[in-house]
């Protein structure tokens, strides 16, 4: 992926704000990286995965099951972030989509 890319959505929150799973699935990754911050992506059924950036904090670990709702951090600032906020990528295949079209 090319580094100035920006896939997903930009959520503005206060710091601290808690972080849900937005569909049930298994955590396979928990990072921290210099783009990301502090991350977690969870894979879930049919081939999606969900990433969320930025984080406080982290509350889940690799291997974590996880049900639609589950806390699995806290909103912060970290890595290339211009303040708080949680940044929200969807996968289908491995392919980023928009996530706003799932809200619909």
């Amino acid at each position: 992926m090319h580094e100035d890319y920006h896939t997903g959505v930009d959520l503005p929150v206060k710091e601290g704000t808690p972080v849900f799973a937005t569909a049930r699935g298994v955590v396979v990754e928990v990072g921290e990286n210099r783009r990301y911050g502090k991350y977690v992506r969870i894979r879930h059924a049919r081939g999606y995965e969900s990433l969320y950036a930025h984080l406080q904090d982290v509350l889940v670990k690799r291997g974590d099951s996880v049900q639609i709702g589950r806390m699995i951090g806290l909103a912060g600032s970290t890595g290339m972030s211009t303040g708080p906020h949680v940044h929200y990528e969807v996968y289908k295949d491995g392919k980023p989509i928009d996530p706003v079209l799932l809200a619909e």
